[in-house]
């Protein structure tokens, strides 16, 4: 069963903020294959916000110091899904991944579950599938740390968060039970 390595791009750092993209891919920790099967999504951000979701003006303001492709892609109202259509792709995204990887377990992970709770939807994994791949980053060298060249990108983020975790994993020696 496939890992996946999710990231977000969001308007704030709290679990009610605005979520601009939604980037996935599946991977195997244990391989040195590449990440499969992406998954990219630019949310309805007047849909979130109608429904409560948030804006942090300081991150407004840290957007705008970003890179102009960057802000272009988070931005850019092509594409957009609705909340409804995002839920659905996700969940089915997920049915069999044995674990669920975020850079940390307390942001994209907790907004996630805070919009799928402000939907009345069920959260698509459970507690224990969740892993972190800052912690495991930080066990390896720093060449894994910083090779992703499109940051701010949730899709390249999470793609370079999956190679990094692999990259660890060879390094420690790490192999399936």
């Amino acid at each position: 069963m496939p890992s996946i390595m999710l990231d977000t791009e969001t308007m704030g750092t709290s679990p009610d903020s605005v979520i601009l993209t939604f980037g996935a891919v599946m991977f195997d920790p244990f391989s040195d294959e590449e990440p499969t099967k992406p998954l990219y999504l630019r949310l309805e951000i007047d849909e979130q916000t109608a429904m409560g979701r948030t804006i942090n003006p300081d991150t407004l303001a840290w957007w705008g110091k970003q890179d102009q492709a960057a802000q272009d892609e988070a931005f850019s109202e092509l594409d957009r899904v609705s909340l409804e259509d995002f839920a659905t792709q996700l969940n089915r995204y997920i049915v069999g991944a044995d674990k669920i990887w975020a850079q940390g377990t307390t942001f994209d992970i907790c907004l996630l579950e805070n919009l799928y709770r402000m939907m009345g939807r069920p959260i698509p994994w459970e507690y224990w599938k969740v892993r972190d791949s800052r912690t495991i980053l930080d066990l390896g060298d720093d060449s894994v740390k910083k090779n992703n060249a499109s940051a701010h990108n949730s899709l390249a983020d999470s793609y370079f968060q999956a190679l990094g975790v692999q990259s660890i994993y060879k390094q420690l020696g790490i192999k399936k039970k």
